[in-house]
């Protein structure tokens, strides 16, 4: 007969220590071994260390959290000593033997860390090189000349593996808008091949943007766990995983639980420094979305969103934070500069907690390197043309950082493809080619941007043509209908000046809150409103019923700039202030 001694972890390897480390905390030594605790091999910690083989096993057990595997959200983390001294046959000998190691072993010794972040946003599943001036990067005051064809999903991914090389404690991080308004051959696959390449480039963590919630949150849900589309199935015939990677939201919340749709964070560790990613999308999504892709959705204030989350992350001992938002500004400098620097995303970063130190940004397509108030902010254009690469030294000891920089970089057409890149292009494009290259009309002859003595040309007339056969046709619920025989004259009659100078504003006007309109269509002019002149002592607000009466008959509101837009009250709009900076707004 054989007596057969099984050593297994304990189901339950906490209990309620007796802090008798006899270290003190905060201190480099404290630093160390918390730091072997970490990151240390069970067999380190069994044989090396001389734990007992129950402690090894509960200290690696608790690190990998409920689910048992490493490097995934429920993780645990050693950031006092109570918490290590909390696990079960870790006493104050186990203390003494951690230190001797610790001290023996400079790896183990707390210092500075260097990071670095690779971030990307907007991407709209540009799987080939965009063409146009959507391909290029201005770099020289002449934008005809001085210009480096740029982007390309199998460039992209050579670049950020070449940066990645440099530093082993490198992050991809993305700020949303992966997927929607993507070319055909991703829209084709309901986005999948998009979210395959973000994959295969490894890409770590995105936020959100407007444009996920384009097919409703069932269909985001779909994108981040997979499975077949619910319709056409798996139009590739080999199913679909979805991303390996998280989608954030930390302001999204459903308003059935009133728990946020996605995880509001997650975190990354390198060496014993930890660094908390928050992600999260702009307030106004509904505003520049369809009703029914955030419907049963709410999006919350982008600032009182992440200042909110910063005592939780403290609590877990967390002191670096970076933030991934869908929400951005502008500048009027060159790709890695930051000059005139406006939008909303410098009103947001006015109003954070000091913790936040860098901010990923996105949304308009404008690339910047800004330094705010002390605060990192950048932006890589979109469509792929750009990486922000991203340098931050973070101290063990304290756990926050201490130095930053960044540099955006042109994802150049110069370098050798990604292999593994053009082999998905290859394959979609071979499956998408019936349809990308069967004939759907014909034109008798050139359509051209060469504009005539009217500010004319043919191909800004089908544009507009094609914009208003749209909305007509969608407006009467599908049925057919005769292109609408508007020319560009037409609309540009419809346009004044006011007082001779400034250009008029179209708006059209609710109660209610007002938005920037970004592309609004020039072919969809609703008619005449009253002109909001800028001397007229009352303002916008105090003016609302005799504004909104035309537009119960559908009109537009023109609005000159400078025009006060504050409410009989006085109030500023959050987002645009008191005075219209000029564009188009809705309310």
């Amino acid at each position: 007969m054989h007596l057969v001694l099984v050593l297994r972890q304990e189901e339950d390897f906490t209990v309620d220590g007796k802090s008798d480390s006899g270290i003190a905390d905060g201190s480099p030594d404290a630093c160390s071994v918390l730091k072997l605790a970490n990151l240390a091999s069970k067999d380190t910690l069994d044989f090396d260390v001389k734990l007992s083989s129950r402690a090894a096993a509960n200290i690696v057990a608790f690190r990998r959290g409920a689910d048992a595997l490493p490097e995934t959200d429920d993780d645990g983390w050693f950031a006092t000593l109570k918490r290590l001294d909390d696990i079960k046959f870790i006493g104050k000998a186990s203390f003494t033997r951690m230190l001797a190691y610790a001290s023996a072993h400079p790896e183990y010794a707390c210092g500075p860390v260097a990071v670095q972040l690779l971030a990307f946003n907007d991407f709209h599943g540009n799987l080939k090189p965009p063409s146009g001036s959507s391909g290029r990067i201005v770099t020289g005051p002449d934008p005809l000349v001085n210009f480096v064809d740029a982007g390309g999903v199998e460039y992209l991914a050579a670049h950020l593996a070449q940066l990645a090389a440099t530093n082993p404690h490198t992050t991809i991080v993305a700020a949303g808008d992966l997927i929607g308004a993507t070319p055909l051959l991703s829209a084709a696959f309901h986005d999948e091949p998009s979210i395959e390449a973000m994959n295969l480039l490894g890409l770590a963590v995105s936020s959100v943007g407007n444009h996920e919630f384009d097919k409703g949150p069932d269909e985001l849900l779909r994108m981040q766990y997979g499975g077949c589309h619910p319709v056409d199935g798996c139009r590739d015939g080999d199913g679909f995983d979805g991303a390996t990677f998280p989608f954030l939201g930390a302001n999204v919340v459903d308003t059935a639980t009133n728990d946020t749709l996605l995880p509001a964070y997650t975190v990354r560790h390198y060496g014993n420094a930890r660094v908390a990613f928050i992600g999260l999308t702009l307030e106004g999504t509904p505003l520049v979305t369809t009703a029914a892709g955030v419907a049963g959705l709410t999006f919350r204030d982008e600032a009182d969103t992440i200042n909110g989350l910063v005592p939780e992350l403290k609590g877990q001992g967390i002191e670096s934070i970076v933030v991934l938002i869908h929400e951005g500004g502008k500048q009027t400098g060159l790709y890695n500069e930051c000059t005139a620097a406006s939008g909303a995303i410098l009103e947001i970063a006015a109003r954070l907690d000091p913790a936040i130190q860098v901010l990923v940004t996105g949304h308009t397509h404008n690339a910047y390197n800004c330094t705010v108030d002390g605060r990192l902010i950048t932006s890589a254009a979109h469509a792929g043309r750009i990486i922000t690469d991203i340098d931050l030294t973070i101290d063990e000891l304290t756990g926050k950082i201490t130095s930053k920089a960044a540099t955006n970089v042109i994802v150049t057409r110069t370098v050798p493809k990604n292999a593994e890149q053009t082999a998905l292009i290859t394959r979609y494009e071979t499956l998408i080619a019936p349809i990308a290259n069967r004939v759907v009309g014909t034109v008798t002859g050139d359509l051209v941007r060469m504009a005539d003595a009217d500010g004319e040309t043919t191909m800004g007339a089908v544009i507009a043509d094609a914009q208003n056969v749209g909305t007509r046709l969608w407006e009467a619920g599908g049925r057919g209908e005769q292109l609408a025989e508007r020319s560009q004259r037409q609309q540009h009659a419809e346009r004044r000046l006011v007082g001779g100078a400034e250009p008029v504003h179209h708006a059209r006007c609710r109660r209610g809150e007002w938005t920037r309109l970004e592309r609004a269509p020039r072919a969809i002019v609703l008619g005449r409103g009253p002109s909001v002149d800028p001397a007229d002592p009352r303002s916008l607000g105090e003016r609302q019923d005799e504004l909104l009466q035309p537009q119960r008959r559908g009109g537009l509101v023109e609005i000159v700039r400078g025009a006060d837009l504050r409410d009989g009250g006085g109030r500023r709009h959050p987002r645009i202030g008191g005075e219209a900076p000029g564009g188009q707004w809705r309310a």
